[in-house]
């Protein structure tokens, strides 16, 4: 009965168009074929809460009927919805079109992964580019899924990216304090003298790893892998430009020291230097070679 009715209701949003994708095609989505079963119910013990960003008619009323028999809590956004709202939410995944965003879908896309704190992000829009497809990925969306599409297929990618990031193990959430940085897990957010950083979801993984190091320098190509979630690509400075960003910000807040360290052709470590003592030591060697030098002159 169900496998019946999902797809008199897929087969009745064949005319529905749905939105354009990130370069503007048509999609909607893909009508049950006969003979395709009865799918495995996921295999996730609790409901899931997920959100949908999309205009697609057709879709939402499919994927309605389908997560309400899941007893997954849903909702449908508008794009309008601030993202800070988006971010507030307790979910387990949001499901967008970038296609309804328009030119801003990218900015918006990048804001939207800095200022989550769990859930994932599943892209499920029209036609697309790898090249497109690759910048969504590396700005923090989980995955990407093309229209049309199987409603089924959607959610079992949803149930995949939200059991991944329930699977992960507890993070640490103690405080760890560095020179004057103190680094508070559980605000996602570093301080100096209780000013905030105001550092980014990226720039807080990047000092959180870095620092949780113990001064071992790590390679560019592990920073990268550990904070994207995959191999770096060749030449990608991604690492370095994000590194320079927090170093600016440490540098403004807690100028007596210096934290990051470049090892040229390696990585970077994380080590509290007070700059005074370096100075105080390097007038110290001076003064020590003056006299030797007096003598060689007498």
């Amino acid at each position: 009965m169900e496998a019946s009715t999902l797809s008199r209701l897929d087969v009745s949003q064949r005319a529905r168009p749905a939105a354009a994708g990130p370069r503007g095609g048509q999609a909607i989505a893909r009508p049950a074929a006969e003979g395709d079963g009865v799918w495995p119910a996921p295999v996730q013990s609790t409901p899931l809460n997920i959100a949908v960003i999309d205009r697609d008619s057709g879709l939402l009323i499919v994927l309605a009927k389908r997560l309400e028999r899941l007893g997954w809590k849903h909702r449908v956004l508008a794009e309008t919805v601030p993202i800070k709202t988006i971010a507030a939410m307790r979910l387990d995944a949001l499901v967008v079109d970038l296609g309804i965003m328009g030119p801003r879908c990218w900015d918006w896309l990048e804001r939207l992964a800095q200022s989550r704190r769990s859930f994932g992000i599943v892209i499920c829009t029209g036609s697309s580019t790898v090249a497109e497809r690759v910048r969504a990925l590396r700005l923090g969306a989980d995955d990407w899924l093309s229209k049309p599409c199987h409603p089924e297929e959607l959610i079992a990618r949803v149930e995949a990216v939200a059991g991944h990031r329930r699977r992960v193990e507890p993070r640490n959430m103690e405080t760890l304090k560095i020179g004057e940085v103190e680094i508070r897990r559980d605000q996602y957010q570093a301080f100096v003298a209780d000013s905030s950083l105001n550092l980014t979801r990226r720039e807080f993984q990047l000092i959180e790893h870095m620092a949780g190091a113990a001064g071992q320098v790590l390679e560019r190509e592990l920073i990268y892998e550990r904070l994207w979630g995959y191999p770096m690509i060749r030449n990608d400075r991604s690492v370095d430009v994000f590194v320079h960003k927090l170093r600016r910000k440490l540098e403004a807040a807690s100028p007596d020291w210096r934290y990051i360290h470049t090892h040229f052709g390696i990585g970077y470590s994380f080590a509290a230097e007070s700059i005074a003592a370096d100075t105080a030591d390097a007038d110290e060697l001076q003064s020590r070679r003056e006299p030797s030098q007096d003598r060689l002159a007498a």
